[in-house]
């Protein structure tokens, strides 16, 4: 590619060895494992998965290690890694409303069946830097106790049944759901496929567009119904057996965004549905995701079209990190050809600009002499 410079492939392996270096960083400090990341860093690790596709938390930290730290880039070696891995089926929908809940609040209603769990989370923490932390301090063990299980119905069921929310709607029987990683993206898309987008869209671009829809750039007004995280099973038909097959176990955040709707003329005023669900614990992003889907839902519920959170092909266009890392990092790739006609149009344009300056000024100083 660089063509202009020396060395060729040798100059190329000298600069994978100088990352590889850049990477390790100082040989007394102790390398990272795996099993540190995964533990300690482990919202990082859940993006990863999340905007990687992938749900593996060892590959994940693997790819932040190999990525020194780049989450866009450990991301990309997600995404490519998974392409190598064979399919052997699509798993049935999960039951999130029998997850097994680790953390669930809601801005609606204080007082819920089966209560509000506060979980593990920085909201009520306060944002100092803990000196502490840098000098190893022992964590307490935190406290636990024993309780029965109990019944989390959604806020929205609880909506449901005064009749103020739309209904949330059976997936049709004969209804396939799309696969975006196998299929190439077409517009006008179906709710599951643009679901499936945002789900692994880029948490800064959905955040900063789910914003936009708070300052009045889609007139929506959000209340966060719930947001659970916590383990939901997996489970998968297999021809060969009467029932499903468990898989096993994965933790992901959900969040149901309520907001206001003032009805037309198919529908009622009543309250409409945001929905964002992404692997592990991602709440910011499945929030985001939340207010980006109820502004794409703009069409389907007769709303204008007034801005860009809720123009379907601009913003799944442009949600995907990995495709925006490429094409802006592609300017760095030679591109002497197109930027020499360039340069050549520029000169020549700089040229009868000149021209036509001297002609003027001759002309005015005739106007002048006579």
């Amino acid at each position: 590619m660089y063509v202009a410079v020396k060395g060729g492939e040798a100059a190329i392996a000298n600069a994978h060895s100088l990352l590889a270096d850049r990477r390790r960083g100082d040989r007394s400090v102790p390398a990272l494992r795996l099993d540190q990341i995964v533990e300690q860093l482990a919202l990082g690790v859940d993006r990863v998965m999340s905007e990687g596709s992938l749900y593996d938390r060892e590959l994940a930290a693997l790819a932040i290690v190999q990525a020194r730290g780049d989450m866009i880039e450990a991301i990309f070696l997600v995404r490519a890694y998974r392409t190598t891995l064979p399919r052997f089926g699509y798993s049935k929908p999960i039951d999130t409303g029998a997850m097994l809940v680790e953390r669930r609040v809601s801005a609606t209603y204080k007082d819920l069946p089966g209560g509000q769990l506060l979980g593990p989370t920085f909201d009520y923490t306060h944002r100092l830097l803990d000196p502490e932390l840098a000098a190893g301090a022992d964590v307490a063990e935190p406290l636990q106790r024993e309780t029965e299980a109990q019944a989390m119905p959604r806020v929205s069921a609880i909506l449901a049944r005064e009749g103020l929310i739309e209904p949330d709607g059976e997936m049709p029987q004969d209804h396939i759901p799309g696969d975006i990683t196998r299929e190439p993206l077409e517009f006008p898309m179906a709710r599951d496929i643009r679901l499936q987008a945002l789900s692994r869209g880029d948490e800064g671009f959905l955040l900063a567009l789910g914003y936009s829809t708070q300052r009045g750039y889609a007139r929506n007004h959000p209340f966060v119904g719930e947001i659970r995280i916590g383990e939901v099973e997996l489970e998968l038909d297999v021809p060969e057996l009467p029932f499903a097959a468990p898989l096993g176990t994965v933790r992901v955040t959900e969040c149901q965004m309520v907001n206001q709707f003032k009805g037309s003329a198919k529908a009622p005023p009543q309250f409409t549905r945001g929905y964002g669900l992404v692997f592990g614990q991602s709440e910011r992003k499945a929030m985001a995701m939340a207010l980006c889907d109820r502004a794409l839902r703009a069409s389907e519920l007769g709303e204008d079209i007034v801005a860009a959170a809720q123009d379907e092909e601009f913003v799944i266009s442009h949600s995907d990190n990995v495709q925006a890392n490429g094409f802006v990092e592609h300017l760095k790739l030679p591109h002497y050809v197109d930027f020499q006609a360039e340069l050549d149009l520029v000169r020549r344009m700089r040229a009868e600009y000149e021209t036509r300056e001297s002609d003027g000024k001759v002309e005015d100083k005739r106007e002048a002499a006579e």
